[in-house]
């Protein structure tokens, strides 16, 4: 019996093997940060070195995913201080943000590690406290093997029009709406 010939699909593009890519996760709906850390426990499953950077959650606060992240081997930079909202200090933030982005830059370009997550940036980037060209500039002169997760909602266009892949996340109904708190281990 002969299989039947192969046919291409005219609407799919010829496919390459990438070195790399860089990812956007965006969108007000919940998950943005929760796709990302799939993407580490996927990475470490296949032997990969994997960097998280944050830039709103501070060391006080005790998330499952950096709690697993750090048994595992992840290295784990943590460099804000909350919410903006409940900040004393808005300039302390601002330099909080900086500070975190030279970690994230100094991970991305020294090429140690295959996945480098930059959890939240957006937020500072929109606030001008980091600049997008610069951001922009050590995402699309990374070194060949690195890839990196961008998350945050309201992603600036630069960042969306370098990236190879971008999801927004759309909110169809939330438990916090209902009136529901966040729960341990499915929130945080």
């Amino acid at each position: 019996m002969s299989e039947a010939p192969r046919t291409e699909d005219p609407r799919r593009p010829d496919t390459r093997r990438a070195p790399s890519v860089v990812l956007v996760n965006t969108g007000d709906g919940k998950g943005k940060s929760t796709a990302a850390m799939g993407m580490v426990m996927r990475s470490v499953a296949r032997g990969w070195k994997v960097a998280v950077v944050q830039f709103i959650k501070s060391g006080k606060w005790k998330v499952g995913e950096e709690k697993i992240g750090l048994q595992l081997g992840v290295a784990w930079d943590t460099g804000g201080d909350g919410f903006s909202w409940d900040s004393e200090d808005l300039d302390h933030s601002a330099e909080l943000s900086r500070k975190t982005w030279e970690i994230g830059k100094h991970r991305i370009g020294a090429g140690r590690h295959r996945l480098v997550v930059l959890d939240e940036i957006t937020y500072p980037i929109n606030w001008g406290w980091i600049d997008v060209e610069e951001v922009v500039e050590a995402l699309t002169n990374r070194p060949s093997g690195v890839n990196v997760v961008v998350t945050g909602r309201d992603a600036p266009a630069p960042l969306i029009e370098i990236a190879d892949t971008v999801t927004e996340m759309r909110p169809v109904k939330h438990a916090y709406d209902q009136g529901i708190r966040a729960i341990r281990g499915i929130d945080f």
